[in-house]
């Protein structure tokens, strides 16, 4: 073999090891580049996590800051006499300001100040106000001349409920249909009767 092959064949290999030398260098700037990312993307969302506030995406406008209450009230919806409970997975959860837990579907849990129930139905996707309750799939129940639609907190009636923030073992009652004082009566002994899952 003479001179000129020996030094060709030299070439090639140095030329070889510095392209395969660059190669790795560039997938390894390329994985620490992704590392790095990720890393930032994790730390950042970690830090709103732990400064949530009324700020925060998806909150009320004048709520407090997650944590800065914990409070649990029981709730009974009546419709034509039946019992609507929010256990399916469809409202369990919406919020984490306001919502339902655990596959209970009686027990609202609030978990900062200034959130009302009229905040908990907009996450639910009910339409509520004085004078109907809507369900997500359009389905209405209004007062009329034979129905009406009643709230109840803590056994006293009130016209509306929208803007009302739970306190620790409020009852309510939200009935809609045509019920004598005495229906009414043992619906509100059947809510004091609920037990509140904290």
């Amino acid at each position: 073999m003479g001179r000129k092959e020996r030094r060709d064949r030299e070439l090639k290999r140095d030329s070889y090891a510095t392209k395969h030398s660059a190669e790795k260098k560039k997938h390894t700037l390329i994985a620490i580049g992704v590392i790095s990312l990720i890393a930032v993307i994790v730390g950042y969302s970690g830090y709103l996590f732990l400064n949530m506030t009324e700020t925060a995406p998806g909150g009320p406008e004048n709520a407090g800051a997650l944590g800065s209450e914990h409070s649990h009230a029981a709730l009974l919806v009546k419709i034509f006499g039946d019992t609507f409970d929010f256990d399916g997975p469809a409202f369990q959860i919406k919020s984490s300001w306001i919502h339902f837990e655990g596959r209970d579907g009686t027990t609202i849990h609030k978990h900062a100040t200034g959130v009302d129930l009229g905040y908990l139905f907009d996450t639910l996707l009910i339409g509520l106000d004085d004078q109907c309750y809507t369900f997500p799939d359009g389905k209405q129940f209004c007062s009329n001349e034979d129905y009406e639609l009643k709230f109840f907190i803590n056994g006293e009636q009130t016209p509306d409920i929208r803007n009302y923030e739970i306190m620790e073992e409020d009852r309510i009652l939200i009935v809609y249909g045509a019920e004598t004082p005495e229906e009414i009566e043992a619906y509100l002994l059947e809510l004091d009767s609920q037990e509140l899952i904290k």
